[in-house]
């Protein structure tokens, strides 16, 4: 861990990035590429410090309040953060000021701060975005070594429903000759339905590599899937989109069961509803 002090915290989409990094360990992680030119090991988290204190003056510059997204390139959940808390500083702040949330993780931490996303969604929207892989638990223990195992993060989704937090699931990657099954794809709708939620996230049946997160998910399936990376190599080369062989049939059966049950799937109308400000309370204004 090491701290970086910045000058701005707010993208121009209105997201924030709270750490750099994660010790999560998922095999398949696209923020090791290279591209991203993190000048630290993975692992050595880069601690915004200053972030609270940054947040807090660029929202009293807004003219209006509007949705305010985090976990977009690293979990405001992993391990730190029980010691840091800097994640929930910023939650508080977007809830004092009167902003809503869009907030994404694997990690069932988000839990902690329960008080405070009912408390924004009380007075406008905040929409917890859980990410599913698999639904064999042995099998998430190898791919997502270091974060709550899938069940776990389906406890958060029942409990955002039993709260009345809206929640959007991201669902994959789904990894070729790994977890590309109906049987898996099945599973973690079944758990989508069940805990009802708003919109799910998928960008087709597969997984991206490049530059720096290739060569770690090739290690790693050397440790846990021997044999499997020539196979890799053999099917997709240097290719940036690994689509699996059953991707046709697996959209397939995942559009028809989003459209029966009523959950949005069209990427640019999940991301259209994470993006839409509401507001639910006739409150003070602070701008």
């Amino acid at each position: 861990m090491h701290y970086s002090d910045y000058k701005t915290i707010l993208s121009p989409q209105n997201g924030i990035n709270l750490y750099r990094g994660c010790t999560h360990g998922c095999i398949y992680c696209d923020s090791r590429s290279k591209c991203y030119q993190m000048k630290h090991d993975f692992e050595d988290i880069e601690v915004k410090r200053n972030a609270p204190s940054i947040l807090k003056e660029q929202l009293r510059r807004k003219r209006k309040p509007c949705m305010i997204g985090t976990g977009a390139m690293c979990d405001p959940y992993i391990h730190l953060e029980e010691e840091l808390q800097i994640t929930r500083q910023c939650i508080s702040i977007i809830e004092r000021y009167g902003f809503g949330l869009s907030i994404l993780t694997k990690s069932s931490r988000i839990l902690r701060d329960l008080d405070l996303l009912k408390a924004i969604n009380k007075k406008t929207k905040c929409v917890v975005q859980i990410t599913l892989t698999t639904y064999d638990e042995d099998l998430c223990r190898k791919i997502e070594p270091n974060v709550s195992a899938t069940l776990e993060r389906v406890n958060v989704l029942n409990i955002m429903k039993h709260e009345g937090i809206p929640t959007v699931v991201w669902l994959g990657p789904i990894l070729p000759f790994i977890n590309d099954t109906e049987e898996n794809l099945r599973g973690l709708l079944d758990y989508c339905v069940n805990a009802n939620v708003r919109g799910i996230l998928c960008f087709g049946f597969g997984v991206t590599m490049r530059e720096g997160n290739r060569e770690y998910f090739y290690e790693q399936l050397d440790r846990f899937f021997p044999g499997l990376k020539k196979e890799y190599i053999r099917t997709f080369g240097n290719a940036y989109v690994c689509n699996s062989p059953n991707h046709n049939h697996l959209m397939s059966i995942f559009r028809k069961a989003c459209e029966k049950h009523g959950i949005i799937w069209k990427p640019d109308e999940v991301f259209s509803y994470l993006k839409q400000f509401e507001e639910k309370e006739q409150q003070l204004s602070l701008f």
